[in-house]
């Protein structure tokens, strides 16, 4: 993979700079700007198309929330949010925008680059520790899948079903392929077009769905569960 192209967000300047210290100390990870709030966040995102967008949530002008849905909703970056996690709107609302993740405050440097990394290779991350608490919870406290959704789930292959399940599951792309016996770069493919069919913005919001529906994942042949 090529150097990840990053930009920082954040409205405390003490806070941005650190992040920027610990991303620019990776050797394959490139921070291209920083901002100070969310209006400053989207245009520059139009100016430097990066990789991916580190976001705080809460911010003047225009909060993470606003911002990662014009950035999501533009194709200009994949967004990672910082939060310091609590289950109410701001986290529910960064996933309906479109995120790709978020983390809590206190990641260590190695787990935000690993998330870096992890999202600009088209995986979905979440603080490890309520991942599928997450997932399920807002499955159950959402308007559940729309009348669309339902009838673009029969558009589905059964292999893009299967996939579909494994994101409701939690699983990476590296899992799914292992559990399903096949490339990372196929099951890539079928997320793409899974998130195309069901009309969805971030293979989050398609795990979301997976939970809504109560789709299962494909047992592991390699441990029958």
């Amino acid at each position: 993979m090529n150097d990840v192209r990053v930009v920082v967000v954040d409205d405390q300047p003490a806070v941005r700079a650190g992040l920027v210290l610990i991303l620019s100390g990776s050797p394959d990870v490139r921070v291209v700007g920083e901002a100070g709030d969310g209006e400053e966040a989207v245009a520059l995102c139009r100016s430097t198309r990066p990789d991916v967008a580190v976001l705080d949530i809460r911010m003047p002008r225009l909060d993470g929330i606003s911002a990662t849905r014009q950035i999501v909703a533009e194709g200009l970056a994949d967004v990672l949010v910082l939060t310091t996690f609590d289950l109410d709107e701001y986290v529910f609302g960064a996933l309906r925008a479109g995120a790709a993740g978020f983390l809590l405050k206190d990641t260590d440097a190695a787990g935000l680059i690993d998330a870096v990394r992890t999202v600009a290779r088209g995986d979905g991350v979440i603080a490890p520790a309520v991942t599928r608490r997450l997932i399920s919870a807002f499955a159950a406290t959402g308007p559940g899948p729309s009348a669309a959704h339902r009838a673009a789930l029969a558009e589905l292959t059964p292999r893009e079903r299967d996939v579909l399940g494994c994101l409701g599951a939690g699983l990476t792309n590296q899992q799914i392929a292992d559990r399903l016996e096949m490339a990372e770069s196929t099951t890539k493919t079928h997320v793409s077009r899974i998130l195309t069919k069901l009309g969805l913005r971030s293979r989050v919001q398609a795990a979301i769905l997976a939970q809504e529906l109560s789709l299962p994942a494909p047992e592991d042949p390699r441990t029958g569960r």
